[in-house]
């Protein structure tokens, strides 16, 4: 079921993407070296703040640190916070004060929060209740290191400014806990959409793009190195909008995918997330005439009603998104769509969350991203809205939006069997090293069978013979 409500429940609990939260290193890191300085890190959140993780690590290498999975062996532990989620402080200050307790019992050891949380709790965390030393936002990681440096020295090292023009380029991330087949590359950074639900525009700054010629090189290194898939990141990925320096010449999403998917055939090309407002046909076009760009948009929708839409100051209505759905089903009658879904959201009536489930019902989204409405402080919803829905209410509706979305699933998995996909092998199915798994096009998992000379990163046809609401099971044939 996709019952991820993204907060936290306990320590081990790992949900967004939902799986990883407090993902550290995985055990291809190796232990520590005698006299070197080394790292470790968690992170939470969305994939932004795990590629951003990848961004530091390149960054404390090239100071001399090197990555470790033993926090209890580290000289600096860092924890890279989401402010989205609602228990997300919380679980924060939970792994915080079990930091303190590794360096009471190591004095010298560096503790340090990155991302989202930085400017909203600075204060708290180093003045009030002094858990950390270094506290950096997600625009000043290029300071890491002199910040460690001045907190060695005794000082506090904070740095929260959020810039119009850092966007990362010239680094080149550490691929943390990679399977080696799959890989995140940023294209941009920071929101324009005010959504009153949402903080990002606030903790991430204003949006810049990368330039795309650094996008074009870092996806052509990832292919070289063996890696097949990479994924284009941004809060807004359809605003991407680059204006070459030297040229003038601006390029869009678009020309962005084109310019990717021309690197190599065999490199597929997905992207998260698209706003519905920007998501242009251009971007549907270019997606339907590459075979290496997936089919498959993650296009929330938040609330199926107009009135909340309005509230939630997301710039559309129901009606204007119910054709933008209509235009990518019939540009791409094989494209796979999921969506972000809040309920409880504030005055929300009973009539308007029934709007929500119809839009479930005729978008025939893939799977979704649920939640029930959790305030977040410093969002105009925050600050304008009341907070009026009880619970008890929003669960029941969350519940009812859940049972809707598995059902939906089940169904369009269950039309998949008989037919055939190319899927790429990512790696061993959970449940069984005799299987592999791996996704299709469209983004659906697909698990079958183990064939001698196959290999995690090789393409293979698979013939669906079963299914799950959540997964394809198949048998390979032939090659590819």
């Amino acid at each position: 079921m996709y019952n991820d409500n993204p907060t936290i429940q306990d320590l081990n609990a790992k949900t967004i993407d939902e799986k990883r939260q407090g993902e550290a290193f995985g055990a291809e890191f190796a232990p520590k070296k005698p006299g070197a300085k080394h790292f470790y890190i968690e992170s939470y959140g969305c994939q932004m703040n795990f590629s951003d993780s990848e961004i530091v690590a390149s960054i404390l290498g090239e100071a001399g640190y090197s990555p470790i999975r033993d926090m209890e062996a580290a000289d600096l532990i860092l924890v890279n916070t989401c402010s989205i989620r609602e228990k997300a402080e919380e679980t924060v200050r939970k792994r915080l004060r079990v930091f303190n307790k590794i360096k009471e019992g190591k004095p010298g050891t560096m503790i340090g929060v990155l991302g989202c949380m930085a400017e909203r709790l600075k204060a708290k965390f180093l003045e009030e209740e002094k858990l950390v030393d270094i506290v950096v936002g997600p625009d000043a990681y290029r300071d890491l290191p002199g910040l460690v440096a001045g907190a060695e020295d005794g000082e506090k090292g904070v740095n929260v400014f959020l810039s119009r023009e850092e966007t990362y380029a010239d680094i080149s991330p550490v691929r943390l806990q990679s399977n080696g087949v799959t890989a995140f590359i940023s294209i941009m950074r920071g929101c324009d959409n005010m959504c009153s639900f949402c903080v990002v525009p606030y903790t991430r700054g204003r949006e810049r793009s990368r330039s795309a010629f650094s996008i074009v090189a870092e996806a052509t290194n990832l292919f070289d190195k063996g890696f097949r898939e990479v994924t284009l990141l941004g809060q807004n990925v359809d605003s991407y909008k680059w204006e070459n320096p030297e040229t003038g010449e601006v390029t869009n999403f678009a020309q962005l995918l084109t310019m990717t998917a021309a690197v190599d055939p065999d490199l597929r090309i997905r992207f998260s997330t698209s706003h519905p407002k920007d998501i242009t046909d251009d971007v549907l076009y270019a997606m339907r005439d590459h075979e290496n760009v997936c089919k498959y948009i993650h296009l929330p929708v938040q609330s199926g009603n107009t009135r909340i839409l309005d509230l939630m100051n997301r710039t559309y209505t129901r009606e204007w998104y119910i054709d933008k759905v209509k235009r990518i089903y019939e540009i791409m009658p094989d494209c796979a769509i999921s969506s972000d879904i809040i309920t409880g959201f504030c005055t929300e009536t009973e009539e308007e969350h029934q709007d929500t489930m119809s839009m479930v019902e005729f978008a025939r989204y893939s799977m979704s991203y649920m939640f029930f409405y959790s305030e977040r402080p410093g969002t105009p919803a925050a600050r304008k809205l009341e907070d009026d829905v009880p619970e008890a209410t929003k669960k029941r509706r969350l519940t009812e939006v859940i049972e809707l979305q598995t059902s939906i699933s089940r169904e369009l998995n269950a039309a998949e069997v008989g037919k055939s996909f190319k899927v790429l092998i990512e790696g061993d199915s959970k449940k069984s090293d005799k299987d592999w798994k791996g996704r299709t096009t469209q983004n659906r998992m697909v698990v079958f069978p183990k064939r001698e000379g196959e290999k995690p990163g090789d393409y293979v046809m698979v013939k669906i013979l079963d299914s799950t609401s959540a997964t394809l099971f198949g048998e390979p044939f032939g090659s590819l």
